[in-house]
Order: C-alpha cells, then sequence, then structure tokens
C-alpha cells in the first residue's frame, strides 16, 4: 500500500532581512491512504505550496517524519508525480514528445513508449494530437498534455499545485471534471492544492483548510461531493444547499483569517 504519512511536519525558514526564523509549517501531521483525493485551502502565506514541496521531495522538512509506502521521502522520486499552474510544457517539443519525456529519461525508446503516449493522450482527450507543436495548443489543452506526461510514468501518488488556476471558468470546469475521471479510473493518490473553495469541495474527499502564522491544518472536512462529481454536473452540484453551506463556512473563515493577517501587518 503506498499510504502517505506526515507525522508532526515543521518547516522553520530564515529571514533574509531580519535575520529571525519564521515558522512555515507547524506540526503538520496526517495520513491518506492509497486512492484518496485531498484538496488544500488556504489564503496566501499558510504554506500550502511549501507542504507540496516537502511531499514531492523538492525541500525537506527541519524536523518531523514524512514516508509514502512505508519509505522517507528525502527527494524527488518516480513515484511522485507533479503538475503545475503552467504546466511546465517544453513548447518547442510536439505533444507526444513532451508526455514520453520521463519515458525516453529512463531509457525507453520511442517504438517502446508509442502505445502508452496514445493511450493516455487518448484519455485525456487529445488523440491524435501527439505531432502538434505544444505551442499551438491552448491553455486547457496544454494542462491536458501536463496530466498525461505524469500520469504515463505511473506515479503512485499525483501533486497538483494550482493545476487550473490560469484556465478560463469554462475549461476549469471542464478539466475538474476530468481530475474527477481520471482519478476513478486509475486509483491514484491526489493531492490538489487549490486558492479556490468551490474547486476544493468539488474535488477533495478530504479537505484541509489551513491557516498561517505558523501554517498548520486548522479544519478539515470529509466530503460527498467528488464522487457525486463521477454521476451529476459540476454545476448542479454547486446548486445544493449543503455545497452552498459548506462554501460559505469556509470562505468565511478564511476571511477572518485574512482581516487577522492584515491587522498584525
Amino acid at each position: 500500500m503506498s499510504d502517505l504519512n506526515c507525522k508532526d511536519l515543521c518547516m522553520t525558514f530564515t529571514d533574509p532581512m531580519s535575520g529571525g526564523k519564521v515558522e512555515a509549517l507547524k506540526n503538520i501531521q496526517f495520513d491518506l491512504k492509497e486512492g484518496e483525493i485531498l484538496t488544500v485551502l488556504g489564503p496566501s502565506g499558510c504554506g500550502k505550496t511549501t507542504l507540496l514541496n516537502m511531499i514531492a521531495g523538492f525541500i525537506t522538512p527541519t524536523s518531523g517524519i514524512l514516508s509514502l509506502g512505508g519509505v522517507d521521502i528525502q527527494a524527488p522520486g518516480a513515484e511522485r508525480g507533479m503538475v503545475f499552474q503552467q504546466g511546465a510544457l517544453f513548447e518547442w517539443l510536439t505533444v507526444a514528445r513532451n508526455v514520453d519525456f520521463g519515458l525516453r529519461m529512463k531509457g525507453m525508446t520511442e517504438a517502446e513508449s508509442k502505445e502508452a503516449v496514445e493511450f493516455w493522450l487518448e484519455t485525456v482527450g487529445l488523440q491524435g494530437f501527439g505531432d502538434t507543436p505544444t505551442y499551438q495548443l491552448s491553455g486547457g489543452m496544454q494542462q491536458r498534455v501536463a496530466l498525461a506526461r505524469c500520469l504515463v510514468n505511473d506515479p503512485d501518488l499525483i501533486l497538483m499545485d494550482e493545476p487550473l488556476g490560469a484556465l478560463d471558468a469554462l475549461t476549469r470546469e471542464k478539466m475538474q471534471s476530468l481530475i474527477l475521471e481520471l482519478w476513478k479510473k486509475t486509483g491514484k493518490t491526489i493531492i490538489v492544492i487549490t486558492h479556490s473553495v468551490e474547486e476544493a469541495l468539488l474535488l477533495g474527499e478530504r479537505l484541509f483548510v489551513m491557516a498561517p502564522r505558523p501554517g498548520r491544518i486548522h479544519r478539515e472536512y470529509n466530503l460527498p461531493f467528488a464522487e457525486m462529481g463521477l454521476k451529476e454536473s459540476l454545476r448542479a452540484i454547486k446548486q445544493k444547499p449543503e455545497f452552498s453551506s459548506i462554501r460559505e463556512e469556509i470562505l468565511t473563515m478564511i476571511w477572518d483569517m485574512e482581516e487577522e493577517i492584515m491587522g498584525g501587518v
């Protein structure tokens, strides 16, 4: 089982201006079971991206235990895949060459990787676009390429840092549905960082609302909306009274946090 285990994670930085210590994260503790989808939400500066970067292995926590499948996370690894806000694609390469990049880095030939690339391009709705230069694609299509590039490497855990933040509202809704479809189809464990309360509610079986100074998990929700989104339209779900109630509760919570931050400046 590739469960993610986080125990008493802390991250302290040195302020380059004052030289003082800044607690970016304090006592982060949770377990994420294989196949769960988690969304993480909170005001700017609450440590959402810092937490994701620790799980990715890009930075090392000051203290605490962080492991995936019982193996300590100490550096980036193939069992964890990242999807960034801007896709981080090689725009001068074709779609197929972007998707098979990781496979080629592992020593697989283009002929060997072709079947896997075609499968994932079809899965994300880009069948027939393999030879298209990536720079010719829209933002939404580029994010589909980024998803395919991540999935083709078969990671146990997919980490998404504001993956839909740069998209227009309609494209964003379509991509939210695609993420849910891929989650259910692949059984992958997924963590999504977002600034959107609605997106966090729609995509997360579990949702963490983080608070700043120091960054910590302020509230956890267990939600039914991700499962609903596999059968109902996301627009219909957003009209449900229970969805609206939790949305308003979280909006008020984050508003109060930001007011506190501004008051302390």
